[in-house]
């Protein structure tokens, strides 16, 4: 009786890691599953070990296993050869991020491009890009109901990716941008996508190059502008 209990406890736990991995945004499904996996391994191992048929040994390089994948973030940090090797390495080039109650988005000082992603909703920790458009469509929908800062932002993103999107317009067309609130020094070094170290000359720099990057013609987006400008003001006094 105490085994089919601990196999009952067992099978349970595995069924909740594979429900919690499925549901799991795209960009995290691969993490998850590798958790899964191990935790089968572990199981298998102790299993085994209890039954006397694997020696400790086994289970030692089992443990270590384990022990290496949760230190595995830890050890690229501190290693950016092996991040690089591994695909995980950071993008390199100058970021502004903004974020609002709902969302995050990231504008890439170089390409223009904007990648974001969800902080709250139904789509919480997605990233846009995974996003198809029935979904970013919900997403919408959501924003409207709760954050007119976030749909503006999101609507930003959409026009860049799909080349127009109407979806929001009937609710926005006639808003002014509401804009940003309070910004403090190190969230307005985000906007501009600089560091503490940055001069008065950096900021006037950051501010000229993210607003050519924001040019109607290029996807163009007033609330995003409003906080670049919010930022650059708050920055030089």
């Amino acid at each position: 009786m105490p085994r089919l209990i601990l196999l009952a406890a067992v099978a349970i736990v595995l069924y909740i890691l594979l429900k919690r991995a499925q549901a799991a945004p795209p960009h995290k499904r691969r993490g998850e599953y590798i958790k899964l996996a191990l935790g089968v391994a572990v199981v298998g191992v102790v299993i085994l070990a209890l039954a006397g048929k694997m020696h400790w040994i086994g289970v030692a390089l089992t443990g270590l296993l384990v022990v290496l994948r949760q230190l595995g973030p830890t050890l690229i940090r501190f290693f950016p050869l092996l991040a690089s090797r591994m695909g995980q390495a950071a993008p390199s080039g100058q970021q502004s991020t903004v974020a609002t109650d709902i969302l995050s988005m990231q504008l890439d000082h170089d390409s223009g491009e904007l990648h974001g992603e969800v902080l709250e909703g139904p789509y919480k920790g997605w990233r846009l890009a995974d996003m198809q458009r029935e979904q970013l469509d919900e997403l919408m929908a959501y924003c409207q109901s709760r954050d007119p800062d976030s749909v503006q932002l999101l609507q930003g993103y959409l026009e860049q990716r799909f080349g127009s999107y109407e979806g929001a317009a009937d609710q926005t067309a006639n808003e002014e941008p509401t804009g940003p609130g309070g910004l403090s020094r190190k969230e307005a070094l985000a906007v501009l996508g600089l560091d503490e170290s940055a001069s008065d000359d950096d900021i006037v720099a950051a501010h000229r190059k993210l607003m050519q990057k924001l040019h109607p013609d290029r996807g163009g987006n007033d609330y995003l502008a409003a906080k670049i400008n919010q930022a650059k003001d708050f920055l030089l006094g």
